[in-house]
């Protein structure tokens, strides 16, 4: 830009020689300065108004073009952008049927390290293992020592533990959020729960994945947002479940068993109101599974009760029983010769302890337990229709009881159902199921005849399935087992107050390589309570029990399994509302004096 002078000479000089004032041009120099500023200013502003307008021209357009988009695309749910959200997630809690809390999450912190930087790793290894003794200090400080530059040292610590790391003052210890599930009722109903443990993970959050029991068999819905963090309701009991976890373990220790299970179960509703498998474990710290080539029953994580697939032995000669009444091959009364010898398919079929019984009624063959004349009744019966009851009563599948330890549980069946099949099927041997099989099978005889699916949810309405017998072979079912126990081998297990009627079961164990052992028994006792009017089905099993009584020693079912379900009713029965029904004592001395 080229400046003009204020006073030019050029025009200075002819304005003296004219005789005019040289201030004027001055003047009229600085006002066309100021204009032509004025000019060059309004040209700017004008460019930087024209820039801006169309600045805000394109964001409102952006802004509208995002409506649009926005208003015709399907909804999602909207993600938070923080550390962790893609694996942040809440898991709805488990409640028992009562409402009460069996699985919750706990906020807790994860504990890692950053070696590079540490200030003192020596000090760092020290004290943390003095925080957490199953930490190897020398380990820990080989591990800081290294190249690594991100170290896992626990995936859940409690508040206490985080305060003692925060202590240690190392800047290179650091923390990292976690929701962990928590069983506030520890080991109670373990291997219904099941157990979760951590899926993804990362620094900022860890998602939570069940693995075992309902955990895993509801773990989409468990996740799932879209149910509004509605607790799951189970059928199971927590009070029921305690006195039966009590009384079952009292009776293993007593009988010295290796291992125990129980399940109680609604016969109207198929509702499982406690299960129980021992030994058990904590799902707060659940143990490792056990190493291939062990057998797994010996397992705390085996699931007895489900999983544990099991000649029951004579606890199903009653079901014979009931189907040659309802085929009206006979009845109650019926007489069967048991005398022997029997021979089926060239093979010898006798009694417990060489025993004769002679003629003897179907209702005394079920008293006496009698092998011959339960296979008498089989083969009257016949393979097919035989096949065909216990089919329709769920014993040739896996039950649907809904944790995924029930897959394992399904029945293990004869390769060829011959003659001899039949009969040795009939008194519970060379068919092996688990106990809530048998519960299943005992709660239709209970309900008068209708099938029963077992289930570990909460339900509200009589579930009835297909028929498969009558009412009135039902009932004749019911009156034998009763006498079972007034009259026959399970005597011990009458309970005070409450009608009780069952079956024994005492079956050999079978070696893993073939054949059984003479010393070992699966023993077995499976009630109905009250006989007279039926609401819930329960089962005892106990896994190579022995005691010594009477001068010797027992491992029968009339005397290990069948005294701890009797305990275990007199414990649950007023826990579920069941009015003991006390008969009155005959009235004596009393003399009539008036009528008025």
């Amino acid at each position: 830009m080229t400046r003009i002078p204020l006073r030019p000479l050029a025009r200075i000089l002819p304005s003296r020689e004219r005789g005019e004032d040289p201030a004027g041009i001055e003047v009229e120099n600085i006002r066309q300065r100021h204009a032509d500023m004025q000019d060059r200013a309004r040209h700017r502003a004008g460019s930087r108004l024209v820039v801006l307008g169309l600045f805000f021209m394109c964001a409102y357009g952006a802004i509208g073009v995002r409506m649009g988009h926005l208003a015709t695309a399907e909804v999602v749910e909207p993600v938070n952008s923080g550390p962790g959200a893609a694996i942040a997630s809440q898991r709805a809690d488990i409640v028992d049927r009562h409402g009460r809390l069996l699985a919750t999450n706990f906020e807790t912190h994860s504990l890692y390290a950053q070696p590079h930087r540490m200030v003192d790793r020596a000090a760092a290894a020290r004290g943390l293992a003095a925080i957490f003794p199953d930490l190897d200090e020398a380990e820990l400080l080989e591990d800081f020592s290294g190249t690594r530059k991100f170290l896992w040292i626990k995936r859940k610590i409690s508040p206490e533990q985080k305060q003692l790391v925060h202590d240690l003052g190392d800047p290179g210890l650091l923390f990292g959020p976690r929701e962990m599930r928590l069983y506030p009722n520890g080991r109670l109903a373990a291997h219904v729960m099941g157990g979760a443990s951590f899926g993804e993970e990362g620094v900022s959050a860890a998602e939570v994945v069940g693995v075992a029991g309902v955990e895993k068999h509801f773990d989409a819905y468990l996740r799932d947002p879209a149910n509004g963090n509605a607790p799951l309701q189970l059928s199971i009991d927590m009070t029921i479940q305690d006195a039966t976890e009590r009384v079952l373990e009292g009776g293993m220790r007593i009988m010295n068993a290796k291992g125990a299970s129980s399940v109680l179960l609604d016969v109207h509703t198929g509702e499982v109101v406690a299960a129980a498998s021992l030994p058990d474990f904590d799902p707060n710290d659940r143990p490792r599974p056990p190493t291939r080539g062990n057998d797994p029953s010996v397992s705390p994580l085996f699931n007895r009760a489900v999983q544990g697939v099991y000649e029951l032995g004579s606890v199903y000669k009653i079901l014979t029983a009931a189907q040659a009444v309802d085929l009206g091959l006979v009845n109650a009364n019926t007489v069967i010769d048991t005398s022997g010898p029997m021979r089926v398919g060239g093979f010898p079929i006798g009694e417990f302890r060489n025993k004769d019984y002679g003629p003897l009624s179907v209702s005394d063959i079920i008293v006496k337990s009698s092998n011959r004349g339960t296979g008498r009744l089989a083969l009257q019966i016949g393979r097919e229709r035989q096949q065909a009851f216990l089919k329709a009563l769920g014993l040739f599948e896996e039950t649907p009881f809904e944790i995924v330890e029930a897959k394992g549980g399904a029945p293990l069946l004869p390769r060829r159902w011959t003659e001899l099949t039949s009969v040795t099927v009939s008194y519970g041997h060379g068919f092996s199921t688990s106990p809530l099989h048998l519960a299943a099978a005992y709660a239709a005889i209970a309900n008068g005849g209708y099938q029963v699916r077992p289930t570990v949810l909460r339900q509200d309405a009589v579930l009835r399935g297909p028929r498969v017998m009558s009412e009135r072979s039902a009932h004749a079912a019911r009156q034998m087992l009763r006498a079972v126990v007034t009259s026959g081998t399970a005597s011990f297990g009458d309970v005070p107050g409450y009608a009780v009627g069952g079956k024994t079961g005492t079956a050999d164990k079978p070696r893993p390589r073939g054949g059984y052992y003479d010393d070992k028994v699966i023993a077995t006792f499976a009630t109905i309570f009250p006989i007279n009017d039926p609401k819930y089905v329960l089962v005892v099993t106990l896994d190579e029990p022995e005691i010594f009584a009477s001068g010797r020693l027992r491992r029968t079912a009339g005397w290990t399994a069948v005294p701890v379900a009797s305990e275990m009713i007199g414990r649950i029965a007023p826990l579920l509302g069941l009015r003991p029904q006390i008969a009155p004592d005959p009235a004596t001395d009393i003399t009539l004096a008036s009528n008025n």
